[in-house]
């Protein structure tokens, strides 16, 4: 009945949607997956083998995937629920995402990378938090809230080089005492650029005793160029 009384319109186009999806036929085909990628850094790959960069220098991570590539329309999609808090594109997002989770080795908990307290308050929410709400539940994992913090503002990552975005972030995070966490994660975030963000808090993670880590994004950013 809520169906035939409001049906889906594509977030994106407007027309009807289709599969029970806010979104139309042409726009679902237009959506950027991740073509095979490296399971270390999540950056496209020939046959999705360990990229060379990963070889030379093995990240924290054990396991980084993304869904999607941070490309037109996915571009438009993403920022009406991360700046405009569109729940509704938020919960497609998770919806389309899903697939490339399930695929993915499955962690004993999922942890969102929280945003600190002061641009939390200036957004009224936590978008990597709404994205992976769903996500846990869908995937029958325990969502921990409160394993990680982040102690101080940094800077936007957007518009910094990847050197100046690795010192932003240095020292940003913090495991609280007293928490237990799992010896398997996964971080979870909306988009990975250059992967300072989740490497630092990844980082912070291993030496608090997690013994695996892995990344999880919604989009993962091309490589420049």
């Amino acid at each position: 009945m809520a169906a035939w009384l409001l049906p889906p319109r594509c977030l994106l186009c407007g027309l009807p949607g289709e599969a029970g999806l806010d979104l139309c036929t042409a726009c679902l085909a237009a959506l950027p997956r991740l073509p095979p990628a490296c399971p270390r850094c999540a950056l496209p790959a020939p046959a999705g083998e360990v990229c060379g960069r990963c070889l030379a220098r093995p990240p924290v991570q054990a396991w980084a995937v993304a869904a999607f590539l941070y490309a037109p329309p996915l571009d438009r999609l993403l920022p009406r629920l991360k700046f405009h808090a569109d729940l509704a594109a938020g919960r497609l997002l998770t919806q389309l995402a899903l697939p490339a989770f399930m695929a993915a080795p499955r962690p004993q908990a999922l942890l969102p990378l929280p945003l600190h307290r002061s641009r939390l308050r200036r957004r009224g929410f936590d978008q990597a938090l709404e994205l992976a709400r769903p996500l846990a539940r869908a995937l029958g994992l325990p969502l921990l809230t409160g394993g990680l913090r982040r102690r101080r503002a940094t800077a936007a990552q957007s518009g910094l080089e990847a050197r100046e975005r690795r010192r932003n972030v240095r020292g940003a995070f913090a495991v609280p005492a007293g928490v237990p966490l799992p010896d398997h994660l996964a971080l979870f975030d909306d988009v990975m650029t250059t992967g300072a963000t989740l490497d630092e808090a990844a980082r912070v993670l291993r030496t608090a005793g997690v013994r695996r880590v892995d990344l999880w994004a919604l989009a993962r950013a091309p490589p420049p160029g």
